[in-house]
This record gives structure tokens, C-alpha cells and sequence, in this order.
């Protein structure tokens, strides 16, 4: 199993379970940091690896008027101010070519959306940047087809290869986990993150909007800690009800110690 560095953190190759997290998109520099204050402070109380999450622009939203984040320039300026201020590294969707030479500055990560997870101009140029790549397999996908997203970002060279699980389509508005996912993904020999929060989400079930259902995230996301992946994907915010992107599928800051303490318990468990 493939190691990739990021940063300080490393993910793979059975090392101990790394969290994703952050709010869905940015809506303010204060938010941004008062939610990375609080995660670094559990990461460094609870000892795991902690990378911040944060779109500066959701592209891919239902409505027209739906709320997309701060835009490119204004979301990286906050993103390396995390940087920055907490020392942790930071990742962040990029959803066209133009935006690559800038995201890269500033990222980490480089993440490939799911619903563009098949665009080959895009992963080849984010795979000439030689950063670490996180491709979300497309909800459309079949596991196994995630091979030839990691075929087109191989032939740059790059190696630096995350892959993510976000659930996939099943019916109108609703997506489901396959865990089987996780471990055939897996025998491609890269690391695999499970994006637990997306995968509750009901794309479009609310009319304009996506609604979500949080209370499944800690179920879905000890079973698949369970399966031996390496990292955890969640969004959360200080006030879901009121977040102005995925709030129904966010987790509230206050109930990530004991969920988190669960998750690193199976984690151990599994890769003793």
C-alpha cells in the first residue's frame, strides 16, 4: 500500500486513520478559523492527523442561487491563512483548468470533484503539478472503474494518488454506501478515504437545495473504519442548521470528540 505525504501528515500503507475536515464551503474568514482552531486543538488532544477542508468554491450546486463559497482568490487567501496560523495542510476542490496554477500555490491536496472524476484534460493537468491528487469516485461509478482516474493522473508521472468513496446514486435524491467500495479501491494499492458526510447527503432533496442526514454519518463511518480505510471524510460547522452550504449533512463541532474517539478505537483495533 502506497504511502502519500502531505505535508507532515501520511496517508496509507496501514498508518493511523486521517481526518478530513473543515466546513463545506467557505463563508467567512472568521468561520474558517474558528473551525480549524477547534480541530487542531482535538487533533493534538486526541493524537490524529488532521488535514483542513474547505471549498473555496462549490461549482456544482443545484440552483443558480444556490451559495458556491467566497470564489478562488478570496477562498486560497483564507486557506493559507490556516495554513499559516494552525500549521495544518489544506485541501480544495479545483473544478477547471484555469484554476490549477493558483490552487496549487496555496493547496496541499488538489481534490478532483466526483462529478468530474472522468475528465481527462483536468486530471492530467492536476497530475503535472506532482502535488498529491484526492479523485472523489463519481457517484455514476463503479469501483473498479476508478482505475482509469488513476491510469490518466499515473501517465504524468504522479504517484501522489488519494482516493475517496462519497456514496453512490441509488434512485432519485438518495445515495448509498457500497463498503465492498472501500475494499476494492483499496487493492489498487493507493489510499482510500471515506467522504462520510457526502455519502448521507440527498442531492436535490430539498427542491433547490440538497438536504442530508446527519444522523447516519456515525454508523456509516464506523463500518467503514471498520474496513481498514485510511482516512475519514467529514464536513462539519458550528451551527449546521444554519450553514449556507450542505447543513443538513454537516456535523456540529461539539460532537466530533467522542465520534472521533470511537473512530481511532476501531482504527487501532483493525490495524493491530
Amino acid at each position: 500500500m502506497k504511502i502519500v505525504e502531505i505535508g507532515p501528515v501520511h496517508c496509507g500503507g496501514g498508518l493511523p486513520l486521517v481526518l478530513f475536515a473543515g466546513p463545506c464551503a467557505i463563508e467567512s474568514e472568521g468561520l474558517c478559523l474558528r473551525i480549524a482552531e477547534r480541530l487542531k486543538m482535538l487533533s493534538e488532544e486526541l493524537g490524529f492527523p488532521l488535514i483542513f477542508k474547505a471549498s473555496y468554491d462549490k461549482a456544482n450546486r443545484t440552483s443558480v442561487d444556490s451559495f458556491r463559497g467566497l470564489g478562488m482568490d478570496e477562498g486560497l487567501r483564507i486557506l493559507q491563512k490556516v495554513k499559516d496560523e494552525f500549521e495544518l495542510p489544506v485541501i480544495s476542490d479545483v473544478h477547471d483548468i484555469s484554476q490549477i496554477k493558483a490552487a496549487a500555490q496555496v493547496l496541499d491536496v488538489l481534490q478532483i470533484p466526483a462529478f468530474l472524476s472522468r475528465q481527462t484534460d483536468l486530471l492530467v493537468a492536476i497530475g503535472l503539478t506532482g502535488k498529491p491528487v484526492n479523485v472523489k469516485k463519481g457517484q455514476f461509478m463503479a469501483p473498479w472503474d476508478i482505475e482509469h482516474g488513476i491510469g490518466k493522473i499515473r501517465s504524468t508521472g504522479n504517484e501522489q494518488i488519494l482516493l475517496t468513496e462519497r456514496g453512490a446514486s441509488f434512485g432519485y435524491n438518495n445515495l448509498v454506501t457500497d463498503m465492498r467500495s472501500l475494499v476494492i479501491m483499496r487493492e489498487t494499492g493507493y489510499p482510500v478515504v471515506y467522504d462520510a458526510t457526502h455519502s448521507v447527503q440527498l442531492p436535490g432533496g430539498a427542491g433547490g437545495t440538497s438536504s442530508g442526514q446527519r444522523q447516519y454519518v456515525g454508523a456509516l463511518s464506523r463500518a467503514a473504519v471498520a474496513t481498514g480505510i485510511d482516512g475519514l471524510f467529514w464536513e462539519v460547522h458550528e451551527d449546521p442548521d444554519n450553514a449556507l452550504c450542505d447543513g443538513p449533512n454537516s456535523l456540529p463541532l461539539d460532537s466530533l470528540k467522542q465520534m472521533l474517539q470511537q473512530m481511532m478505537a476501531i482504527d487501532a483495533l483493525v490495524k493491530s
